[in-house]
């Protein structure tokens, strides 16, 4: 089982995010864990490679399964831990190769392009600092077919 680690860097009222180049959805910073890495450090390591931005003090806000299915067929399974943090050193790059940098309002956050599971994650923790679990199941074209948090979406 793959395991991801992300974060969502608060800053007054906009959130960091990457827009992906394969589908133009945007994305939290984040990425795989290297063997032997806590989750905590495979956070904030993934956000410095990515953003050149130091974290400081990340608060682990979720944790999400992710099933990916073809058909009826369990095709994929993973983890993602989401951390939250308000604190930072350092300046952003000007050039991330995974896609394009972007610090973008909350209000705005409800009307990109994104996963939907992904929009359910800031749906929570944009009001919230409640920790929240949950299990999203998409199809191979990454449609979503059924999801469940704890606690529920308002």
């Amino acid at each position: 089982m793959q395991r991801i680690t992300n974060c969502i860097l608060l800053k007054e009222d906009h959130v960091l995010l990457l827009k992906k180049p394969r589908r133009g959805w945007y994305a939290i910073p984040g990425g795989k864990m290297e063997q032997g890495e806590t989750i905590k450090e495979s956070a904030v390591r993934e956000y410095r490679e990515e953003t050149e931005l130091e974290l400081n003090d990340p608060v682990l806000g979720g944790i999400f399964t992710f099933l990916i299915y073809n058909g009826q067929t369990l095709v994929q399974e993973w983890m993602m831990f989401t951390f939250l943090c308000r604190s930072y050193t350092g300046s952003l790059t000007n050039y991330c190769r995974e896609g394009e940098l972007e610090w973008i309002t909350h209000d705005a956050i409800h009307t990109l392009p994104m996963a939907e599971g992904d929009r359910k994650i800031f749906e929570h923790v944009l009001v919230s600092d409640k920790m929240l679990y949950g299990s999203f199941s998409y199809t191979e074209d990454h449609d979503l077919i059924k999801y469940r948090l704890d606690p529920p979406s308002p």
